[in-house]
């Protein structure tokens, strides 16, 4: 993907957690990828297959999807977090399942007693 096209990508993307409700998100994703599929068909066909895993945060309850589509703090940095990247500089999907691991597992640790 070009580096110009990566704002207007990262724009897409975020709308897909910003809807109301489960069946919102999964049309919200639906229409994200149509849109990538006609000028970054790579890029829509790698978000396509990774539906199940983008979308599992409408599982838990509505009040804590911003905690869980955002847990990474803006210092993390998911390139220098990578232990394999790729040839093109990117993590791999191995990477980015163990640094979205660690980062809830600290948030678990982390939480103030109820």
């Amino acid at each position: 993907m070009k580096k110009t096209s990566q704002p207007w990508v990262a724009t897409l993307v975020r709308t897909i957690s910003g809807q109301p409700d489960a069946a919102e998100v999964s049309a919200q994703f639906e229409r994200v990828v149509a849109a990538l599929e006609a000028k970054l068909p790579a890029a829509a066909r790698h978000l396509a297959a990774a539906r199940e895993d983008l979308l599992a945060f409408t599982a838990v309850p509505r009040e804590i999807w911003r905690q869980v589509c955002h847990p990474i703090p803006r210092s993390v940095s998911i390139k220098n977090c990578a232990a394999e990247p790729t040839s093109s500089g990117s993590p791999d999907r191995a990477a980015i399942i163990r640094l979205v691991g660690a980062v809830l597992m600290e948030q678990t640790t982390n939480r103030p007693a109820e």
